[in-house]
C-alpha cells in the first residue's frame, strides 16, 4: 500500500468506518493480552497462595516497564500520525528510527534496575522469605528480557501511527496465544518439561514477547509500509527527539504514576493483611478485561486524531473523539454490570480463600463504579496525546492518583476500614473527569474553533 492510499484513508474515509477498521484489530489483540494476563495469574494461583501474592507484589514493577514502552509508543504514534497529516513523510520515518533507538536505551536502564534492586523491593511489603524469593525470581526474568516487549511496542506504534493496524494485531495475538500455551507447560511441567512454578510463568511471558518482537521487526524491515526504516542512514535530529518526548515522556510519567499508586496502595493494604494486597492484585488482573479493549479503541482513534490535527480538520477530529467516547462508555458500563452481578464468581477463578472472598466482593462492587467515568477520561486523554498535548493527561493522572487517591485511601481507610480504601477510587475518578472535560472544552474554544 502506497503512502497516498494511507493518507487518504486517514484523511478522507468516513470517520465511523475508519475508526472501526483501525480499532477492531487493536481491541481484539488487547482482549487476548488481557486474557493471557488473567490466565497467567490463574495458573500461578494453583501453585500456592505465596506464588499469587508474589506475582501481585511484582505488579507495580511491571507497571513501570509498561510505562516505559507504552509512553514511548504513544510518543512515536502521535508524532508519526501528525507528520503524515502534514505530508512530511521523511520526518515520520525519522521519528520511527529515533523511536527504535530510544527503546534500546530504555532497555539498558530497565536491565540495570532489575539486576540491582529487584530483591530489595519485595522486602518493603512482606517478611516472608518465600514470597520475597518467588517475587524476585519472577521479576528479574521479566526485566532482564524486557527488550522483547519494548521493541515489539515500538514497532507496533510505528505501524499504528501510519494507519496499519493488522500487523500489530497479528504480532500481539501470536505472543498472547504462545504465552497461554506455554504457561501450563512450564508452570506445572507438562510434555516432559520440569515444573518451574512462578519462574515458568515468567519464562512463558518473555518468550511470547520475544516472538511478537521478531514478527513486528520482520514486518517493519521487509514489508511495504508508509514509514520507511533505514537505520544505516539514521541522522540524529533534536527536533524529532523533542517531538517524541513531548508526548512520550508525559505519557510515561502518567503510566509510571500508576506504579507509584499501586505500590502506595499495597503499603496501605498491607496493614489490613496479605489477603487485601492479593485481592487488589486480582482486581487489576480482572479489570484489564474491561480496560484493555478501551485502550485498544484508543490506539485506533489516536492516529485519526493526530492525522486530522496535523491537517487541521476539526470536524473529523471531533467526530472521532465523540464516537470513541460513546463506544468506550457503552463497553465500560457493561463491565460495570459484570463486576456488580458476579464478583464472587470472578474471584473464584483465582481459587480465592474465604478471607479473599469476604474482602473482594465488596471491593469489586465499589471500585467498578469508576468504569463509565474512566471511559470518558481515557478517550479524552487519547485526544490530548494525539494532539501532542500529553502533559494535560499527565497532570490529570498526578491529580487523580497521587493527590486524591492515595491520600484518600489512607485517610478513609483509617476512618472506615477497607471499604474506605475502595471508595477513594471513585472519588479520584470524579475529580479526574471534571478536570479532563474542562481541559477539552478549553482546547476546543481556544484552538480548534479557529480552524
Amino acid at each position: 500500500m502506497n503512502n497516498n492510499t494511507k493518507e487518504n484513508k486517514m484523511g478522507t474515509m468516513k470517520v465511523s468506518k475508519l475508526m472501526v477498521s483501525m480499532s477492531i484489530p487493536a481491541i481484539l489483540s488487547m482482549l487476548v493480552q488481557a486474557l493471557y494476563n488473567i490466565v497467567d495469574s490463574v495458573f500461578v494461583s494453583r501453585v500456592s497462595d505465596d506464588a499469587l501474592t508474589a506475582v501481585s507484589l511484582a505488579f507495580p514493577i511491571q507497571l513501570i516497564i509498561i510505562a516505559c514502552f507504552v509512553g514511548l509508543g504513544i510518543g512515536i504514534n502521535s508524532l508519526i500520525s501528525r507528520k503524515l497529516g502534514e505530508q512530511d513523510h521523511e520526518a515520520a520515518s525519522n521519528a520511527a528510527e529515533h523511536g527504535i533507538l530510544l527503546c534500546i536505551v530504555l532497555y539498558v536502564i530497565i536491565l540495570l534496575i532489575g539486576i540491582l534492586f529487584a530483591n530489595s523491593f519485595f522486602t518493603l511489603f512482606t517478611d516472608s522469605q518465600n514470597i520475597i524469593n518467588l517475587g524476585t525470581e519472577y521479576i528479574k526474568i521479566i526485566m532482564i528480557f524486557s527488550f522483547g516487549r519494548l521493541l515489539a511496542q515500538a514497532g507496533t506504534s510505528i505501524l499504528q501511527g501510519s494507519g496499519n493496524m493488522i500487523h500489530p494485531m497479528i504480532s500481539q495475538l501470536c505472543g498472547a496465544v504462545f504465552n497461554i500455551i506455554l504457561d501450563p507447560i512450564l508452570i506445572f511441567g507438562y510434555l516432559g518439561f520440569p515444573a518451574l512454578g512462578v519462574k515458568g510463568a515468567a519464562i512463558a511471558t518473555i518468550s511470547a514477547q520475544i516472538l511478537s518482537m521478531v514478527y513486528i521487526l520482520i514486518v517493519l524491515f521487509t514489508k511495504q509500509n508508509s514509514v520507511k526504516l533505514n537505520l544505516r542512514t539514521f541522522k540524529y535530529d533534536s527536533k524529532i527527539l523533542k517531538g517524541i518526548m513531548q508526548v512520550g515522556l508525559p505519557a510515561t510519567i502518567m503510566q509510571a504514576i500508576g506504579s507509584v499508586m499501586v505500590t502506595g496502595l499495597n503499603l496501605i493494604l498491607a496493614g489490613f493483611g496479605e489477603a487485601s494486597v492479593t485481592v487488589l492484585g486480582v482486581y487489576y488482573k480482572l479489570q484489564s478485561l474491561i480496560f484493555m479493549p478501551v485502550f485498544g479503541l484508543s490506539q485506533g482513534v489516536m492516529p485519526i486524531i493526530g492525522y486530522n490535527y496535523g491537517s487541521k480538520n476539526r470536524k473529523r477530529l471531533m467526530k472521532a473523539l465523540k464516537l470513541g467516547i460513546i463506544a468506550a462508555v457503552v463497553y465500560m458500563t457493561l463491565g460495570f454490570l459484570v463486576f456488580q452481578i458476579i464478583p464472587a464468581q470472578l474471584l473464584e477463578l483465582f481459587d480465592s480463600s474465604d478471607e479473599m472472598m469476604k474482602i473482594g466482593v465488596p471491593a469489586f462492587r465499589i471500585i467498578s463504579y469508576v468504569f463509565p467515568l474512566a471511559a470518558v477520561s481515557i478517550m479524552c486523554g487519547t485526544a490530548f496525546q494525539g494532539m501532542g498535548k500529553a502533559y494535560i493527561s499527565m497532570i490529570v493522572s498526578i491529580l487523580r492518583q497521587l493527590v486524591v487517591l492515595l491520600p484518600g485511601a489512607f485517610i478513609l481507610g483509617k476512618l472506615f476500614g477497607l471499604d474506605g480504601v475502595w471508595v477513594s477510587f471513585v472519588l479520584a475518578e470524579i475529580v479526574g473527569i471534571v478536570v479532563v472535560l474542562v481541559s477539552i472544552k478549553k482546547i476546543y474554544e481556544e484552538q480548534l474553533l479557529k480552524w
